[in-house]
Order: structure tokens, then sequence, then C-alpha cells
């Protein structure tokens, strides 16, 4: 719900400020906020200790049984050509 609120009310604020004509350049800010918000969520992901051998393997299975189940649904909805 936290996120919400903020994010009503920026949109709210932002069609006020259409309706008014008026344009804020927003750009360097939000980017700023953007990297800030990767380099934390980063910095939070580090912290956390993970197998990577595991990660790696159980990835690469999960790609693969998604790639595998996106042809076999073309191939069943499809057909083939």
């Amino acid at each position: 719900m936290n996120i919400f609120i903020p994010l009503l009310a920026g949109v709210l604020i932002g069609y006020l400020l259409r309706k008014r004509g008026k344009k804020l350049g927003l750009d360097l800010p939000m980017s700023a906020a953007l990297l800030l918000l990767i380099f934390f969520m980063g910095v939070e992901a580090g912290k956390v200790k993970i197998d990577a051998g595991w990660l790696l393997v159980s990835s690469v299975v999960f790609a693969a049984l998604t790639i595998a189940g996106s042809v076999g649904m073309a191939l069943l909805v499809g057909g083939k050509r």
C-alpha cells in the first residue's frame, strides 16, 4: 500500500499540471532516482549468499523448459506448416 499512495498522488499532480499547460523537466531527477534505486537493489542483492552453480543449472533448465513449452504451444495452436 505504501507504493500506491505516492504513485496515485504523482499521477494526480501530473494530470493537474497537464491541464494547466505547465511542463516540468523531471528527466534528470527521475534518472538519478532510478539509478540510485538500481544501485541499492544491487547492494541488497549482494548481501544474499547464494550457491551460484545451483542457480546457473536451475536457470538453464528453467529457460530450456520455457522455450520447449512455448514451441510446443505454438505447434499445438498454429500447427506445422
